[in-house]
């Protein structure tokens, strides 16, 4: 596995709980830290127009006016 050496900035708590899971797992803070990352670039990731799409007719009590009722004023 070819790396690349970088240096992040962690908050006092991350870093509290990063090093409890690289504790309890046996593993080091680096691993916690590329397993998390997989993890994370990993997940689908799902457009906006994808979500919106999928919540078309979401609403089956919905009502839409007819043309005809639209005003026109």
């Amino acid at each position: 596995m070819s790396s690349t050496r970088t240096q992040i900035y962690l908050t006092d708590e991350q870093r509290r709980r990063i090093d409890e899971v690289s504790r309890a797992e046996g593993v080091t803070l680096a691993e916690v830290v590329r397993r998390a990352l997989d993890a994370y670039l990993d997940r689908e990731v799902v457009s906006s127009d994808a979500v919106l799409a999928s919540t078309f007719g979401a609403d089956p009590t919905a009502h839409y006016p007819d043309r005809d009722e639209w005003d026109r004023g």
